[in-house]
């Protein structure tokens, strides 16, 4: 269970400007959303100890149980550099949370482009950025991050598009969601200033998952084949088809699985 006094303070220290912590609530990034659009700041953060109708990709759910999970929202101001960057949101959650779980737990992670965070080739974490636009300029991004942690965390199997898992089952010992949190916090606001630089995407690329690998993009209506090769500049992935030519996958509407996955 979250200390809720002391974790503001410690929050405090790491950027984090306001803080709410709801025993239940649907949606983290919904709330989030409803606290932005009332003024809330740069750095404001959600955490819910339930969430019941969490979103991810796609109109996917995100259900956390009591005690089990991280399910967080943090509210952002784009300054006018970040805002030409939006693409890149998503991979500052991921590449914060890659490096919360190598720095505080000694795991391996990777990047599943564009969203999610595998261990041992299975989702522990996902990733929902959402952007609330005022005509053409961009004012808010609130990123939704939501951590398995214990194994009550983890869904059905065969409930799954992609098999899960949770942080203990890796780790082999017991965490606590606080911590992860803080350590999150922690790279997130480490990497923010250096959102789309060189040191920045080599971070993301040197974990992005399949790289090397034949992989296949499914869209509405269109499937591409590829190699991974990497993440650009704009958090696109840069594929390379069986002719030799090279193609870019803008994230949206998209889903990533090795070739020969029939998931």
């Amino acid at each position: 269970m979250f200390n809720v006094p002391a974790d503001a303070d410690r929050l405090k220290k790491l950027g984090i400007i306001g803080f709410r912590f709801l025993e239940e609530t649907g949606s983290t990034n919904d709330d989030a959303l409803a606290w932005a659009e009332q003024g809330a700041a740069d750095g404001s953060l959600v955490v819910a100890d339930t969430q019941t109708r969490g979103r991810g990709r796609l109109d996917r759910q995100w259900v956390t149980s009591p005690g089990s999970a991280l399910a967080m929202s943090l509210i952002l101001r784009p300054t006018p550099a970040e805002a030409a960057q939006a693409g890149l949101f998503a991979g500052l959650g991921a590449v914060a949370v890659a490096e919360a779980l190598e720095q505080g737990w000694g795991l391996k992670p990777q990047i599943k482009w564009p969203n999610d965070v595998l261990l041992g080739g299975k989702k522990a974490c996902g990733i929902l950025s959402e952007a609330a636009w005022s005509g053409s300029h961009l004012q808010t991004v609130v990123l939704g991050i939501g951590v398995n942690v214990a194994p009550s965390s983890v869904p059905l199997q065969e409930a799954l598009l992609f098999p899960a898992i949770c942080i203990e089952a890796a780790a082999g010992r017991t965490v606590e969601r606080q911590d992860v949190l803080e350590r999150i916090m922690e790279r997130l606001f480490f990497w923010r200033p250096a959102l789309g630089s060189v040191e920045f995407l080599d971070a993301w690329n040197r974990r992005l998952a399949f790289r090397g690998q034949a992989v296949q993009i499914v869209m509405p209506g269109y499937n591409i084949n590829g190699e991974v090769m990497e993440v650009d500049s704009a958090g696109g992935l840069r594929l390379c088809r069986s002719d030799g030519n090279v193609e870019t996958v803008l994230a949206g509407d998209v889903h990533l699985r090795p070739a020969g996955n029939g998931r």
